[in-house]
Order: C-alpha cells, then sequence, then structure tokens
C-alpha cells in the first residue's frame, strides 16, 4: 500500500507533471535551502525560511502519522516526529521543526530508492501460455482456444508449436523442449505412452496426443500460480526505527512530561522531544542497506530489492540450481569410443560430426561445435535425414553413418552390444549423454557429451561452506547426472528430477523449519523458487528475463564466485546497522540526560542529534569500499 507521502506526490504530479521521486528530491534541495538561509539570515524575510521545510518535509509526516493512528491505531517513528515538530512550531522553534523534517524526509528518500521497481515476471509467464490448439475430430483436423480443450480429446501438435495441454502421446515420435518445467536445455526423447506438458515446445517431429489436463490444470497455469503466490509468506523487513516505535514515543512522551512537571520549563520538554527524534535511527538501515547495494553493485550482483541484503545475511541454506548456474550450460563432448578396427576416435568423431553438421538438435550442434574446436575436419554429408526422437542419418565420405539412440541403430539391423551398451551406461552414470555411432551398418561406437561445471565451483562451494551455510543442489535433471555434478562441486545434499512444485515444496519446507534460504537458479522453471525463498539470485546473463524479474539479485556477470563475498557484506551490513543503532541511541539518551536540566537547548538539541545522523551515514558508507577475499 503506498503511503501518504507518496499519494500526495501523485496529486502533485497530476498538477505539474512531476515524477514522485523527483517531487521528493525538489522537496528536499528546497527545505535544505530555506535552512541554510534561516540559519545563517541570508535574505531578509518577513517569515523565517525555515517554515519551507516544516511544509514541505513536514506536513507529510505529520498526515502520514494522523493517518496511521485514526486508521489501524499504526505507531511508528513518525508520531514521534510529529509530535516533536508541533512542538517546536509551538514554541517558537521554527528552525529546530525544520530540521528535524529535513532529516526525516532524507532518510525516507534514501529507503525509497531501495525499494524495488515493478516486476513484469508473470507477464512474461502468461505469454507462455498456448493460445491454440489442433482438435482431431471425425470431420478432420481443426484449430480453437487452447482453452477450449476438453480432458480425453485427441490433439495433434507440429513442428515448432507449444503443446497446448498436458496429455500422452498416442503416435508420433519426437523431442521436446522441456526447459520450462526442468530447466535443462537438452531437449527429451518423446514417443508414444509418453507424458508432455502444457507450455513445453515440439522440437522436430509432429504427434497427436490425448490430452489429459486442461485449463487452470494444465502444467503452465499451475506455474503460473506458483509465482503469484509464492511471495505470499514471505516476510518484509520492518525499519527498526518502526519496529520500536512504541517504546521510543512513550519513553520520550514520558521524560518530558515529568521534564515539563518537575521543572515548568516547556522548553526543556520541547528539547526532549527533538532530541528523541529517530533521525539516526531511521537513516541506520537505509544508508547501510545503500552502500552495500554499492558494494555488491562493483562486484557483478544488481540489487533489486531494498531489503534483500538483510534477508541474505540470515540465510542458513543456498540452493543452487545446477545446468547454467553450477554448470556452463552448454553441452561440450566430454569423451569419443571408436570399437571398429582402423577407424580411430577422431575419424569416428570427424565423421559423426559430418553426420550432425545439418542437424537442429543440441547434441548434434554440440558435436559439431567441439569437433571444429578441436581442429577436425567436418565433411560434408549427403543424404540427410532427420529421425525425430530418435537420430540422424547421413552418408559422409561415402559411408553410411547413423548417429543418435540404441533403437535408431537397433532398427537398422546393427545393435549395439553389450559391452558398447555399458560403456554409455557408465558415461550415463557420470552424468554424461550418450550418442550412439553406426558405420556401414555396424555400431562403430560412442560419443558422450556433458555440461561441463564451472570452473570456480568448487571453490564457491567451499567458501560457502566456510561461511556456515549449507548448499544444496536442487534441480530437475536426472538423479545421475545430479549426483555427479553434486561431487564434482562438494555438495553432500542432493535433490534431483525436480518440478518447480518441488522445488518450492522444498523451500517452503526449509522455511517452515525456522531455517532461511537463499535460491540461485537461472531458468524459468526456478522462477516459483527464486519468488518464494528468502532471498533469490538469479544468473543475469544466461537466465531468463523471467527468473530475474522473480529474483531480489541478479548476478550480471553469472561469475559465481562473487557469492561468498556477497554472503560477507550482507552480514557486515548487518553489523553495521546495528553498531549504527546502537550509536543514536546511546547519543539520544545522552542528549536527553543534558536537555533534562537545560544544558541544551532545542536548536542545539537538533544539530547534536543531526550531528549523530551525519555520523551514522559515514560508518554505513565505510562498506561501499570493503573488499572480498
Amino acid at each position: 500500500m503506498k503511503t501518504l507521502r507518496f499519494k500526495i506526490a501523485a496529486a502533485l504530479e497530476a498538477a505539474a507533471g512531476w515524477g514522485g521521486m523527483r517531487r521528493e528530491i525538489s522537496c528536499l534541495a528546497i527545505g535544505g535551502v530555506s535552512l541554510l538561509i534561516s540559519l545563517f539570515d541570508l535574505l531578509p524575510l518577513p517569515f523565517d525560511a525555515a517554515w519551507a521545510a516544516i511544509i514541505l518535509c513536514g506536513v507529510p509526516i505529520i498526515l502520514e502519522a494522523v493517518v496511521g493512528l485514526i486508521t489501524a491505531f499504526d505507531i511508528k517513528a513518525d508520531v514521534l516526529v510529529s509530535l516533536a515538530l508541533t512542538a517546536s512550531v509551538i514554541t517558537g522553534e521554527h528552525f529546530a521543526a525544520g530540521e528535524v523534517a529535513f532529516i526525516m524526509q532524507l532518510g525516507a528518500l534514501l529507503e525509497d530508492v531501495t525499494v524495488s521497481r515493478a516486476r513484469a515476471g508473470i507477464e512474461r509467464l502468461v505469454k507462455l501460455t498456448p493460445v491454440s490448439a489442433r482438435r482431431l475430430t471425425a470431420a478432420g483436423e481443426e484449430l480453437i482456444p487452447a482453452q477450449e480443450v476438453r480432458v480425453g480429446e485427441l490433439l495433434r501438435v507440429l513442428p515448432g508449436e507449444s503443446i497446448p495441454v498436458d496429455g500422452v502421446i498416442v503416435s508420433g515420435e519426437t523431442s521436446v523442449d522441456q526447459s520450462v518445467m526442468t530447466g535443462e536445455s537438452l531437449p527429451a526423447d518423446k514417443g508414444p505412452g509418453d507424458e508432455v506438458s502444457s507450455g513445453t515446445v515440439n522440437r522436430f517431429g509432429s504427434f497427436d496426443m490425448r490430452a489429459t489436463r486442461v485449463g487452470e490444470d494444465s502444467s503452465i497455469q499451475r506455474m503460473v500460480r506458483l509465482v503469484q503466490s509464492a511471495d505470499a509468506g514471505k516476510a518484509k523487513i520492518v525499519g527498526l526505527a518502526d519496529r520500536w516505535a512504541t517504546w521510543i514515543v512513550v519513553i520520550a512522551l514520558s521524560a518530558a512530561a515529568v521534564t515539563w512537571a518537575a521543572t515548568g520549563e516547556i522548553i526543556r520538554a520541547v528539547t526532549i522531544l527533538v532530541v528523541f527524534c529517530p533521525c539516526a535511527l531511521v537513516l541506520a538501515t537505509p544508508t547501510a542497506i545503500m552502500a552495500a547495494i554499492g558494494n555488491a553493485t562493483k562486484h557483478g550482483f544488481l540489487v533489486r530489492e531494498g531489503d534483500a541484503l538483510e534477508r541474505l545475511a540470515q540465510v542458513k541454506r543456498v540452493c543452487f540450481d545446477k545446468t547454467g548456474t553450477l554448470t556452463e550450460g552448454r553441452l561440450r563432448v566430454s569423451a569419443v569410443k571408436s570399437r571398429l578396427p582402423g577407424l580411430t576416435d577422431e575419424e569416428l568423431f570427424s565423421l559423426a560430426a559430418g553426420a550432425e553438421a545439418r542437424s537442429e538438435h543440441p547434441l548434434g550442434r554440440a558435436i559439431v561445435e567441439c569437433c571444429r574446436a578441436a581442429g577436425l575436419e567436418v565433411p560434408e554429408a549427403e543424404g540427410f535425414k532427420m529421425l525425430p526422437g530418435r537420430g540422424v542419418s547421413a552418408v559422409v565420405k561415402g559411408r553410411s553413418l547413423l548417429a543418435g539412440r540404441a533403437e535408431l541403430l537397433s532398427e537398422a539391423g546393427c545393435a549395439p552390444d553389450a559391452e558398447l551398451t555399458a560403456l554409455a551406461a557408465k558415461l550415463s552414470e557420470g552424468g554424461s549423454t550418450a550418442a550412439f555411432i553406426a558405420v556401414d551398418g555396424e555400431a562403430a561406437g560412442v560419443i558422450a557429451l556433458s555440461d561441463a561445471l564451472r570452473a570456480d565451483a568448487a571453490d564457491t562451494i567451499r567458501a560457502v561452506k566456510a561461511e556456515g551455510v549449507t548448499p544444496v543442489l536442487l534441480t530437475g535433471d536426472r538423479r545421475g547426472a545430479a549426483e555427479s555434478i553434486a561431487a564434482s562441486a562438494g555438495i553432500d545434499e542432493v535433490h534431483a528430477e525436480c518440478l518447480p512444485e518441488d522445488k518450492l515444496r522444498y523451500i517452503a519446507g526449509c522455511r517452515s523449519a525456522n531455517s532461511p534460504v537463499c535460491m540461485i537458479g537461472d531458468g524459468i522453471n526456478d522462477a516459483p523458487a527464486l519468488r518464494a525463498a528468502d532471498t533469490g539470485i538469479a544468473m543475469g546473463g544466461i537466465g531468463s528475463d523471467i527468473a530475474i524479474d522473480a529474483a531480489d539479485i541478479a548476478l550480471v556477470n553469472d561469475d559465481i564466485a562473487e557469492l561468498p563475498h556477497l554472503l560477507r557484506l550482507s552480514r557486515r551490513m548487518m553489523r553495521t546497522i546495528k553498531l549504527n543503532i546502537a550509536f543514536s541511541m546511546c547519543l539520544n539518551f545522552l542528549a536527553i540526560g543534558l536537555a533534562i536540566p537545560g544544558l541544551l537547548g532545542p536548536v542545539v538539541g537538533a544539530l547534536v542529534h543531526n550531528a549523530g545522523s551525519v555520523l551514522v551515514i559515514i560508518n554505513s558508507s565505510l562498506l561501499l569500499g570493503r573488499k572480498g577475499k
């Protein structure tokens, strides 16, 4: 809900065409100049120039405090500020009133700067929802809106189309891009009896399917609802000044009342209210957060939520997605094994690359790119055929080539023998994907591809553990691949084959067990978990727009090696905030001790406690120069 300050700004914006932030800055600038004129009596005015600061900076504070008290009996720091402002004006201490109002609005502006911008992630996700479907009837094929599909109806999906609803394939073979749901960039081969999900993309062959879940029950719609509701239970950080406002108000009013009753001098009571204004307390948090955000930006982090670092300082677990987060997010050839006498591994690699040169499948493209990167020839192919869900066939250098699944070779009468099958199984257990190669009607070997672990991933995990935080692998990939990557990175806790709701369930479990959790991911399927986690960090380079919009922090250059620095920075920021608060409270009580016997007047008292605000800002600014190890 917008504050009254924002509502007033909105009204002025309609009249004068100013944006809310521009108006706040303008009011502060005018208020600051007016205070200087008042303090040094620079202009011969018929009224005190400090009135400009009181009206522009103080009136919104008073109105907001009154509205909060009347509508919800909500006692915040602005209640005490309003009392001090009113008392100062009544007693003629206009400069003190204007100075307090100016400092408080400066703190409010700093808080506003750290507020996150509007998110468009849900809108982008909704755009992924298929809008049409091809329904099969006795009269033939008809194009209908996707929301009109009913359970049990037969649908046809052509290459390149999004799958409109959840269902089961009844005929045809294909490869489906399931990255929306699982985060894995490698398409999954599908055939009769296999399940497919709405929102995923049919890459190659056409197929017929029977609808099983439609409308609001479909996978993509469940994803939309997850993202919309994931942060409903995320507690927002409340400003410490507001959190303790009731006690501050009670102490200040009690001290002022007792002093007035004991001395009969209202000026002393006003001084107590002025020096007890929580200016430094209000500045303690936003100044430290802004300085820490500035530091984080220098290390490649774009902090989108003002209180994200405050939440990050509390985390006990960091959940990593696999593909694109711990790994580089692209396939590389990890092994080539030839089984034919007279055909070397390099020759087999070259022939396979020639056969895959016209393929659009990610496996085929990876084989071609790695072959060229290795300096090997990629010969021209003839008679190229794409066999959806199975592989490719071609003639390369006069030799007949098959590359793809074991079933493709079996259909051609050259099924891989037990030894070659065992080799492929062993490679798969290590997280690789194996492609079988047949040459001239004989099983010739296997090429393994895998997503390589980032070079700095293991060091990053060790540093995270050194901070007392438990790393967790949370991925939609196969268990074998997940466990292999986790072992290489040094992660002990692994959760594989996770759908978006599984990740969300794990995050919710951690939070309900009072174990604050940070999620790091890059895919659309990570968006609900990124939104639900205490702190969500998205890979800004390789990551999807939806994941970035759902996260609190974006890692612009995808350098996860900076993560330990961010953890340390967030904790140092919290220590700075606590030091600022302790200092400001001690200064306030000292000033009260001097105000009660009349040693401080309202103007000097305002200067003293505002000097404390300056020291708080200086202490917070030290975070800007803090370096990572």
